[in-house]
């Protein structure tokens, strides 16, 4: 499948300030934004779109999670071959998680029980850590280098995409076991997914190696059923020094309306309406996107900018930018949404 439309100008960036994003009362949404250079990861307020908090001390942050009341959040350490547990009322880090090697991203059950870590580094593996211990209790055998991982939004399987290997892996949360193998022709890059009405898992769209674009899998039937082209991108549209990742981040955004991904050949993100996978629009952003996370409302996502050091918010509805924040990080990637209990 491939959709042409023309790319939506980007409009003046502006800052603004956005309607409150607090999920239900004594509830705070916050922005973790990671950088892959240097040792602090950055808290964003999304109503003010301003950094107001630092964590100090995790050299080459890659992925992060929180625990689902905000208490703990869980950061891979790719310099100490870690997961650093924070405590995000003191914003310090209070224990490192010893790993079977060097991680990259991360996952937590919604429960909050069990944080599953890609293991890049060979033979590759996805970690296991019960959070009531912080031990790592189990190292599942994969097909390879593990570069992102997922779990569910239903909690029941982990999700492992791999570079090298070519190949998704689906583990049983509850055995820890793995269930079920596909292989791509292409390495698997960033993954996101969409639900039936009975909370199950509809689809995987995995970004894949050297395409500007991405693959739908069909979770019941485990088969590739297509592939979005994102629009033609020419010669002078493409960004200076993009690097080998074409398209690095992707996200459904919570109400499972929209599908948010990021393409870094030509620094820009589109948004697709869900289920018919329909381009609403795009709009550039700062240099190299690499990362998405969307506000718990459905309303923004939040773009890391690799080669800016800055963060882009996208009004998903209008397929605007409204605001891009310096954060001071140096190469930030990895982002998530963060719900914090008070």
């Amino acid at each position: 499948m491939k959709i042409q439309q023309t790319l939506v100008s980007a409009v003046a960036l502006a800052v603004v300030v956005l309607s409150p994003l607090t999920v239900m009362a004594q509830q705070t949404v916050r922005i973790v934004q990671t950088n892959s250079a240097g040792d602090n990861v950055h808290i964003i307020d999304p109503v003010t779109n301003t950094v107001v908090g630092e964590i100090s001390g995790i050299e080459r942050a890659h992925g992060a999670q929180p625990s689902p009341d905000g208490r703990w959040l869980y950061v891979a350490n790719e310099s100490d071959d870690t997961v650093d547990v924070v405590d995000v009322t003191m914003l310090k880090v209070t224990e490192q998680i010893p790993l079977s090697g060097r991680p990259n991203n991360i996952a937590i059950t919604p429960d909050g029980s069990k944080v599953y870590v890609a293991i890049a580094q060979s033979p590759g593996a996805l970690d296991v850590i019960d959070t009531s211990s912080n031990e790592l209790v189990a190292t599942i055998s994969v097909h390879g280098g593990v570069h992102n991982t997922y779990v569910t939004p239903d909690g029941k399987y982990a999700v492992a995409g791999m570079i090298g290997a070519r190949n998704i892996t689906v583990v049983d949360t509850k055995t820890d076991m793995p269930v079920w193998s596909t292989y791509f022709d292409l390495g698997i890059r960033p993954m996101a997914f969409d639900t039936n009405a009975d909370g199950s898992t509809r689809h995987v769209y995995a970004q894949l190696s050297n395409f500007n674009g991405f693959g739908v899998l069909d979770f019941e039937t485990r088969q590739e059923v297509g592939r979005i082209e994102y629009p033609e991108v020419t010669l002078d549209q493409r960004t200076p020094g993009h690097g080998g990742n074409t398209a690095h981040g992707i996200g459904v955004t919570p109400d499972n309306k929209f599908l948010v991904a990021n393409s870094s050949l030509n620094s820009s993100v589109y948004v697709y309406s869900l289920p018919g996978l329909e381009l609403v629009g795009g709009v550039r952003v700062g240099h190299s996107p690499n990362w998405v996370t969307i506000t718990p409302d459905s309303r923004y996502a939040y773009v890391s900018l690799s080669g800016s050091n800055s963060v882009a918010v996208l009004d998903i509805a209008s397929v605007e930018v409204v605001t891009e924040i310096q954060t001071g990080g140096q190469v930030p990637k990895r982002n998530v949404t963060m719900i914090v209990s008070r």
